[in-house]
Formats: structure tokens, C-alpha cells, sequence
């Protein structure tokens, strides 16, 4: 199985710089920013470029500290599909155009696609690794537009982080503890994975 943590932020919600993040708990990652957004849309971004960044039959499973994106992603986005993407109210789906290329790339991959909430900001590494990633990325862009001061660059590069293989271990064993639950299946193709980390909906 596939992990990848993923992780959003946005600088001024709304409106702010946005960056989106996501992290694979083998080594691999991506971030990537635009000048303007929400910290939803930052969420669902992550999301999406996860997902198609792994297209392999190999299950996915998506940790994300957004309980929004996840239910957009794995819940709601189910009855909005079968309403002509209206929630129960008739009311315009938000963020639509992504929360379509969401269903569309988890209905399109060869392998199944998971989801674990995990909380934010309490010391998981490669929550708080994409959360990092996102920051820099939101930052970047918006000193592309010229909203902040560009942070200043090393003249030397900085080596991407390299996770050895007793960290991997030790972190995907506390993702995934022994205590955990059978997961549920929410919609066809996409899991929910529950355990002491998720909150249940």
C-alpha cells in the first residue's frame, strides 16, 4: 500500500496565496502554490495531485488533517453525483471543478483509494512535513505575485529529506497500529480507513 500525507495552506483565507503539498511516506514529494484561493481549495488541490501523482493499481491511502476535503473526496461527493452535483438543499457545490477531478481521478485509477483523518499540528511527521511543504509553496506564490518578499535562497541547494528505512517503519507503524479498526466502505473504490487517529462521521 501506497501512504501519502497531504497538506494545504493559505496565507489570508480567503483570497490569500495558496499552496498545496503532499508527502509519500517511502521519500517522494510535490508542493505547488497559486496567487489566490482558499484553504479549502488548497486542501482539495493536495488531494487531487496525490492521487493522480500515483496512478498505479497499488491502493492509495490519502492522510489528510481536512475532514472537509476527505468527505468531499469520499462521502459527499456520492449523493452530488446522483443530484447533478447539487447538495440535498439544490444549492451549487462548492469548489466544484476540483471536487470533480477528485471523483473523476479516484473513479479512473486501476487501484482503490483510501482516506484517514489525522490531526493536525500535534507532532505527526509527515502531516507535519506537507504542512511545511504547503507553507513554502503558498509563500513562493505569493511572492510571485508580489504580495511578500521572496524568502531568500540558499546558494547552495538543499538536499531533498531522506527518510531511512527505521523512520518509515516507526512512522507508518504509529499511522497504522495494531488497534486498528477493519476499515468501512463508503462508496465504491474509495475506503475509509478508521482508527484512534480518525474521527468517525
Amino acid at each position: 500500500m501506497i501512504i501519502v500525507s497531504t497538506d494545504g495552506s493559505c496565507l489570508a483565507n480567503p483570497g490569500g496565496a495558496i499552496g498545496w503539498a503532499w508527502v509519500d511516506h517511502s521519500g517522494p514529494s510535490a508542493s505547488g502554490g497559486s496567487p489566490s484561493g482558499t484553504n479549502q481549495v488548497a486542501e482539495l488541490r493536495a488531494i487531487l495531485e496525490a492521487i493522480t501523482a500515483h496512478p498505479s493499481a497499488e491502493p492509495l491511502l490519502i492522510e489528510s488533517d481536512s475532514l472537509y476535503a476527505i468527505k468531499c473526496s469520499s462521502e459527499w461527493n456520492a449523493s452530488w453525483r446522483l443530484n447533478g452535483w447539487r447538495t440535498a438543499s439544490g444549492a451549487a457545490v462548492k469548489n466544484l471543478e476540483l471536487v470533480k477531478s477528485i471523483d473523476q481521478a479516484i473513479a479512473s485509477r486501476p487501484g482503490p483509494v483510501r482516506f484517514r483523518w489525522v490531526r493536525g499540528h500535534v507532532g505527526n511527521y509527515f502531516n507535519e512535513q506537507a504542512d511545511t511543504l504547503a507553507g513554502a509553496a503558498a509563500r513562493a506564490a505569493a511572492a510571485a505575485a508580489g504580495e511578500i518578499a521572496a524568502e531568500p535562497v540558499s546558494s547552495t541547494p538543499a538536499e531533498p529529506a531522506r527518510i531511512t528505512p527505521d523512520e518509515r517503519i516507526a512512522h507508518t507503524e504509529r499511522a497504522r497500529p495494531e488497534s486498528a479498526r477493519r476499515a468501512t466502505i463508503s462508496e465504491e473504490n474509495t475506503v475509509l480507513v478508521p482508527d484512534e487517529h480518525l474521527t468517525l462521521f
